[in-house]
């Protein structure tokens, strides 16, 4: 398809890998340069941003660096391995922290702080995923990363919490999970995941997978002067996601 090239704003469903979505829209487009500016777990769900193009695929650290804005949903009262819902839980308290309690411990996490990454990630050390290690039984200490925070309690009706969360690059929603159980004192883990806006973009922009399967190619919103002129003037290489 000629002149394929662009911002291609998408909601992830739920179970497929942000490399599936790189793959579906390569094959619409039939276009081998696709990457993305920030990747989500398949469980989680909202906002990939798909850079299409040599142009745009070559600015895809600059995307990178922009914030993200989502909506977690915690479950107190049982820890996971894996710090989401599909790792071995471990009940660590059925007792319920009041609200007052959860708005404590939330100021912990306010602003800049040091969060330590998962053992299930994506992040690599010494050339090895930290998942690899982590699903062979090895677990190695990861140096703390320093990232950045604004979070809002949405909603609680125990054991579900919900948070809105504008954070920056490089920062784990489900360490955050982890951790903010810790600091109440009942544990927790991440039991679903949206992300909300990534930059300028925001969901409601986004097409649904749906769509992508079902509109004409030439249909596909490629975002191009919409783009902010300044954002297009330097070039950077391209770099792998860790978020």
């Amino acid at each position: 398809m000629k002149n394929s090239e662009g911002i291609l704003l998408l909601d992830k469903p739920l179970g497929r890998t942000s490399f599936f979505c790189v793959h579906k829209v390569r094959k619409r487009l039939g276009v081998q340069r696709v990457g993305h500016a920030g990747t989500l777990d398949p469980l989680a769900t909202g906002l990939l941003v798909l850079l299409v193009g040599r142009r745009y695929t070559k600015m895809a650290a600059q995307f990178l660096e922009h914030d993200k804005v989502y909506r977690a949903t915690l479950c107190l009262g049982i820890e996971t391995n894996t710090y989401d819902r599909e790792g071995e839980p471990k009940e660590v308290s059925s007792e319920p922290p009041t609200e007052e309690q959860l708005q404590l411990a939330l100021k912990q996490f306010q602003g800049e702080t040091l969060q330590t990454p998962p053992m299930y990630a994506a992040k690599k050390l010494q050339g090895k995923r930290l998942y690899e290690l982590a699903r062979a039984g090895i677990e190695v200490e990861r140096a703390p990363v320093l990232v950045r925070m604004e979070i809002e309690l949405e909603s609680y009706h125990y054991p579900h919490l919900e948070l809105m969360v504008r954070c920056s690059k490089g920062t784990y929603i489900r360490s955050l999970a982890h951790d903010f159980g810790r600091a109440v004192g009942c544990g927790a883990h991440l039991a679903g995941l949206v992300r909300m806006a990534s930059g300028p973009f925001s969901l409601e922009q986004a097409i649904s997978y749906e769509q992508l399967e079902q509109l004409p190619a030439e249909e596909l919103p490629l975002m191009r002067e919409e783009l902010k002129k300044e954002a297009l003037k330097e070039q950077v290489p391209e770099e792998e996601a860790t978020e």
